[in-house]
């Protein structure tokens, strides 16, 4: 298909996306407010939507790989673009996401995010946000589920790299639960930024979970080793040119 055909239909499909979540809010949010399942039930149907609706009008499938955590976890995700935090709130059954302060304020998306239980907290001071992330998941305040936290911070371009920062490991220690990594190829069909979604087949796939309890160093060197081998895998089976090492 040429290019301006598939960047119009991107621009269909970007528009058609954020109107749905409009009138999936009007329809859910009073819903939301007197039941929380109403809200866990509104980001289901609208993750399912856009990927059913990127297949349609884009013709970019999706899929979910592996052994989908159930149980109360945490999840250390790649994060390439708004598309893998579709696919994983479409496959858990409790998602909840450490988010950056600003998006509590977010319309729509900031009242979903604190109902479903995402914990908000301030990036540009990275102690008080450790500490708060903490405090939050054990007091109870956080709610019972899936914790999702991309452990590279902030969302990373197919092919480029990040640090692993150090709040992941925090996380897994204090909070004695199982580490679930998570690899994506999405970056490579929708990106950070910009309108045009290629064709193709994006995937995130969840991979062996790392039991609780071990050490922490141990532990944030296993998760970036792992996740970032199956990106690439991925990334590279989707006929993606990795960049070269060194």
């Amino acid at each position: 298909m040429p290019y301006p055909i598939q960047w119009l239909l991107s621009l269909i499909f970007v528009i058609q996306m954020y109107l749905a979540m409009a009138i999936l809010a009007v329809f859910f949010t009073p819903l939301a407010m007197i039941k929380r399942e109403y809200a866990y039930l509104a980001c289901w149907t609208y993750c399912h939507w856009v990927r059913f609706s990127a297949h349609w009008l884009v013709g970019l499938k999706s899929e979910i790989r592996g052994e989908v955590p159930n149980d109360e976890v945490l999840i250390g995700a790649k994060h390439q673009s708004f598309f893998d935090i579709i696919l994983i709130v479409s496959a858990v059954p409790r998602p909840k996401f450490i988010m950056k302060k600003q998006l509590v304020w977010a319309p729509i998306v900031g009242y979903y995010a604190k109902r479903i239980g995402c914990v908000a907290v301030d990036r540009g001071k990275r102690g008080q946000a450790i500490k708060k992330m903490i405090a939050d998941v054990k007091s109870g305040a956080a709610l019972p589920g899936q914790l999702i936290i991309f452990p590279q911070g902030t969302r990373v371009a197919a092919g480029a790299h990040l640090p692993y920062k150090i709040g992941t490991g925090v996380l897994y220690e204090q909070t004695g639960q199982d580490l679930v990594p998570a690899a994506t190829n999405v970056g490579v069909f929708w990106p950070r930024h910009g309108i045009y979604r290629a064709r193709g087949t994006a995937v995130v796939e969840f991979l062996p979970r790392i039991p609780a309890g071990q050490e922490m160093k141990k532990v944030m060197a296993e998760l970036e080793e792992v996740v970032e081998s199956a990106s690439d895998r991925l990334m590279l089976d989707a006929g993606f040119t990795l960049p070269a090492k060194g």
